[in-house]
């Protein structure tokens, strides 16, 4: 029996979120049922099947994780891709320990965020990301629910790419909406409608109240490290014509899918 761990690019237009959920379509849901197809294994919970984290209805990834363990690595490997739905696919595999965790095991996460249509002034969003760097009570910027609200932020970034206005963050680990909330309080500096120094004051005291989430279709679970050493998978034609097709049917899609088909070619 061999654990293996593989890079997920999903696109999540069209799926209720990433967690199993029952009569939903989901992005475990469909990975599961493609290793029960192939015969990988019978039981996901047997197999250990894990995810790296959890992502939103309409959320899109281009380094999701998932693990499990198999006795047919070699058809894993092979056959994973040919029988996923178009609208995810495989990039990467890797053959890890028996005791790996693709969520607990992770020394890093990067999410990045798209502003289709950004302010002009850029500076004062890139002025708030800086101010989200280091440990602090996100209670303002994301839904705490019982966990707890401080989260360490090791890197924070805005640029432009193209009509883009790109938010890049990298952390240990995420509250529930938190680069989304985030996302909704750049805008606002961008715009000049909230002052960066009270929008920061909210991570050292936070009020009852907190920023309402961006819309998901824009945020992208960019990458999940690991100390593991991951072996590139070609996307196949059947993916590729998937992208094209998803050009016609969302408006912000286009641009995304072109980021993501361009990213994951490079690894």
């Amino acid at each position: 029996m061999t654990r293996l761990a593989f890079r997920l690019v999903y696109l999540g237009g069209d799926f209720y979120g990433s967690q199993m959920q029952p009569e939903l379509r989901t992005v475990e849901g469909e990975v599961i049922e493609s290793c029960r197809r192939l015969g990988l294994f019978d039981d996901w919970r047997d197999a250990g099947f894990r995810i790296a984290g959890r992502t939103d209805r309409g959320v899109h990834a281009c380094g999701q994780v998932c693990a499990f363990t198999t006795d047919r690595e070699e058809r894993a490997v092979q056959a994973l891709n040919p029988v996923l739905p178009p609208d995810i696919w495989c990039t990467a595999w890797a053959s890890v320990p028996d005791s790996f965790h693709p969520r607990y095991d992770a020394l890093s996460r990067t999410y990045r965020y798209y502003f289709p249509d950004p302010p002009d002034d850029v500076s004062a969003m890139q002025e708030m990301a800086r101010r989200f760097i280091g440990s602090h009570n996100f209670s303002s910027f994301a839904r705490v629910g019982d966990k707890n609200p401080v989260r360490t932020v090791l890197a924070a970034d805005i640029r432009r790419e193209g009509r883009f206005c790109v938010f890049e963050v990298t952390a240990k680990s995420f509250l529930w909406n938190m680069v989304r909330c985030m996302a909704t309080a750049l805008l606002l500096a961008g715009r000049g409608a909230a002052d960066i120094d009270e929008l920061a004051g909210l991570l050292e005291e936070p009020t009852a109240e907190r920023f309402p989430a961006s819309p998901p279709d824009g945020l992208i679970l960019w990458d999940v490290a690991y100390d593991v050493t991951f072996l590139p998978l070609c996307v196949d034609e059947k993916h590729q014509n998937h992208l094209r097709m998803l050009y016609r049917r969302y408006s912000l899609m286009e641009e995304i899918t072109c980021v993501l088909s361009k990213e994951t070619s490079e690894r």
